[in-house]
């Protein structure tokens, strides 16, 4: 406890006698001291009580000298002396205090107050009189004045004061109390006309719609709607004036739909939004939704869930003109409701209205143009263009107009940096449905002199194929191969193109030509392409030149692959020799390949690769030899070829001071050559690796083991002499693998 700490607990047990809270809390209040409280004291007779009023008006006078314009000592002061039935004196203590403060309105309140307690009403009225004349503009004074009136039942007196509240132009809650008194003495013709005269002071929406729903109430339909007609005579229809007056539109529309007259609410509704612009009509709108939701038709309904949607993108695209995301929506809403009301049948007007509504969304969309000169900030906007296009050509079928919007996004796009190939495509295609050939040939000229691009010329080629204009599709190749000489498979489709109309040897040349470009991009696309095509005219001994060819400039373990398969394979016979049938369905002919001529490249080519030294690619090319000579070969060939199959070996290579082990492939040809004697021995190695698992797999682990032990038992130093002999020959063979490979 001397150092501040909390005491430690021994005994955590119940005391034997409990004490509530409720105790504790009884014995603290008793336990309190009583407070101090002054004596009081008792007036025996009249001499005390005006020596104490003597002395009480000498305390106030004093302190009134002191704090003259203190107003809470004068109020102490006055209501002693009403307290003490001197109201004489309290008048007097309350005039002297009017004349310091005569705009205290805590003043003359407490002066009416202390008259009403009295019982002196005249005198309350003449006060109330004198504080609103003088401060007219303090409604508390005027709701003072008027509530007396009413609880002397002087309404004439009431409705007096109020004449008199209502010259100033009070606020609204004052002419609220005057028509409620009205109402309260069934005085609705009076509560009328003060609306009126209410209207005529502050033509608020709001007030409006209290005094035609007054009107409502005392059933007078027609007074209530002549309110409301009033109200938007006196707005008028410009686009602020209707957007001030919604709350007026929507309370005349709920009205109407109280009233069940459903297609006047219909029409209020249409009139207000087609006079608000729809990004500040978001309120009247919700309202119009939730009356169509449980009056409208499923048309008109559709409709009133067009315009909130179109309120939605406005502010998205208020927000960021640049979001084509957003502008997608928006026209693809527009031509949604465009066809809706082409279905239903709408009259030219309605019709013509939508189309402009679609054409001015897309005439705002593609008016954002892209910032920068990047070609990803356009990829989307172009498609805008596009999409007005395509709108003004199928659904409105204004050609010239979508030749007019082709003709701008044209001129939109920097060619220099950058263009569209759909673009200069779509507006040919355009061209070529109106069958102008002319205009769409010279769009894509145009397009090929300014910005040359692959698309557009496959795109031009494919144009001109479909019109089987083959002179003009020739011409075409050659300049996509003068704008890009590298392009493997513009060389290809020339090439296909010539086979395919049988002029064999342009194609052959159009290949050669190919195979000559330096540099070429994709150069093995080129190189199948010929040879595929050199097998199916049937020329083994073209092939077989490409093939060669091939092999001098790459060498691949492929091209080797590809190159034996030929050999071995099944080609159509040669063009010169078919035979001319009727039946063109029936098979050609086939020549059956040599394989032995296959065997002899398989050998070539691991011998190529051999001198090259690349081991993983010589193993390869002996997998796919060793199954084609199990489909093709003896049991010799096969054993052959088992016998160049690599050795996978372990070595030890210092990196560092660390020793790594490295796995390796050994091939019998290189090993035969440098290490006759150790490759020897690594193969009866691998040959007595082999025998074992064979043996292991013949007899289970348990019997093994169980022999084993029984031969550990039988001579039990056996196992420590031949150990050290196993570790021997097992570290001079690899040893021997290892100074082979000149490792360590």
């Amino acid at each position: 406890m001397q150092d501040g700490r909390a005491p430690r607990i021994k005994n955590r047990a119940p005391a034997a006698i409990q004490v509530t809270a409720e105790q504790l809390l009884r014995d603290a209040q008793e336990r309190q001291e009583s407070q101090f409280r002054a004596p009081k004291q008792r007036v025996e007779d009249f001499e005390e009580l005006h020596e104490y009023r003597g002395r009480k008006r000498e305390e106030f006078e004093k302190r009134i000298r002191q704090t003259r314009s203190n107003i809470k000592e004068w109020l102490q002061y006055a209501n002693w002396e009403a307290s003490q039935g001197e109201y004489a004196r309290s008048r007097s203590v309350f005039e002297r205090a009017l004349d310091v403060d005569p705009r205290s309105v805590q003043l003359w309140l407490s002066y009416t107050e202390m008259e009403l307690k009295g019982r002196n009403v005249q005198h309350a009225r003449n006060l109330f009189d004198r504080a609103v004349t003088l401060l007219p503009r303090v409604d508390q004074l005027w709701y003072k004045y008027v509530y007396l009136e009413e609880l002397l039942q002087n309404v004439p007196g009431a409705r007096q004061v109020f004449e008199r509240w209502m010259q100033w132009e009070p606020e609204d809650k004052a002419w609220q109390a005057y028509i409620k008194m009205e109402m309260r003495y069934n005085e609705l013709d009076r509560a009328s006309a003060i609306y009126e005269r209410w209207i005529a002071v502050r033509p608020e929406p709001r007030n409006w719609v209290k005094w035609a729903k007054y009107e409502e109430e005392r059933t007078r339909l027609d007074k209530a709607r002549e309110v409301f007609q009033t109200a938007l005579e006196f707005f008028g229809d410009g686009e602020e004036e209707v957007e001030k007056a919604q709350a007026v539109f929507g309370a005349f529309a709920k009205m109407e739909t109280r009233l069940k007259e459903y297609e006047r609410a219909r029409v209020i509704y249409k009139f207000a939004l087609s006079r608000i612009p729809r990004s500040k009509s978001a309120n009247l709108y919700a309202s119009y939704t939730k009356f169509e939701k449980q009056f409208g038709t499923r048309s008109t309904l559709e409709s009133t869930v067009l315009g909130k949607r179109r309120i939605q993108y406005e502010d998205e695209l208020t927000q960021d003109g640049h979001n084509y995301d957003a502008w997608f929506d928006y026209s693809r809403l527009e031509e949604g409701a465009l066809r809706d009301i082409q279905d239903e049948g709408a009259t030219p007007e309605e019709i013509e209205a939508a189309i402009g509504r679609v054409r001015e969304v897309y005439e705002r969309a593609v008016a954002h143009v892209p910032p920068g000169g990047q070609k990803r900030h356009w990829r989307r906007y172009i498609f805008l263009w596009l999409n007005y296009a395509l709108f003004e050509e199928i659904e409105t079928k204004d050609y010239d107009r979508a030749r007019q919007v082709y003709q701008t996004a044209i001129r939109v796009v920097p060619h220099k940096q950058f263009t569209f190939a759909k673009l200069w495509l779509m507006f040919a295609k355009f061209e070529l449905r109106r069958f102008d050939l002319p205009a769409a040939r010279k769009i894509l000229g145009v397009a090929i002199g300014m910005c040359p691009k692959e698309a557009l010329f496959k795109g031009y080629i494919q144009l001109e194929l479909d019109l089987r204009e083959f002179d003009r599709v020739r011409t075409l190749y050659e300049k996509y191969i003068e704008f890009d000489p590298s392009n493997s498979s513009a060389w290809v489709k020339y090439a296909e193109l010539e086979a395919q109309l049988e002029d064999f040897e342009r194609t052959r040349a159009i290949f050669e030509l190919g195979t000559t470009q330096q540099p070429l991009a994709m150069p093995e696309v080129l190189w199948k392409a010929y040879i595929d095509f050199e097998t199916e005219e049937g020329s083994r001994e073209g092939t077989r030149t490409l093939y060669e060819r091939l092999i001098a400039l790459s060498g691949h373990w492929k091209v080797w692959i590809s190159y034996a398969e030929f050999e071995a394979g099944e080609i159509p016979l040669a063009r010169a020799l078919r035979e001319e049938k009727e039946d063109e369905d029936e098979e050609v002919e086939m020549v059956p390949g040599d394989v032995e001529r296959a065997r002899q490249v398989f050998e070539r080519g691991y011998n190529d690769l051999r001198r090259q030294g690349l081991k993983n690619e010589r193993a390869a090319l002996l997998e796919v030899w060793k199954a084609f000579e199990e489909k093709n070969g003896s049991s010799d060939d096969i054993q052959k070829v088992q016998g160049k199959m690599p050795l996978v070996s372990r070595r030890r290579v210092m990196e560092g001071n660390e020793a790594v082990l490295d796995w390796d492939m050994v091939f019998p040809d290189d090993e035969k050559e440098s290490n006759p004697t150790s490759f020897q021995f690594l193969q009866m190695a691998h040959a007595w690796k082999k025998a074992q698992a064979a043996k292991a797999k013949e007899n289970p682990p348990e019997a093994t083991s169980q022999r084993a032990a029984e031969k550990q038992k039988a001579a039990p130093g056996s196992a420590d002499r031949e150990s050290p002999e196993a570790r021997d020959r097992e570290q001079d063979a690899t040893s021997d693998v290892a100074s082979s490979h000149g490792g360590d």
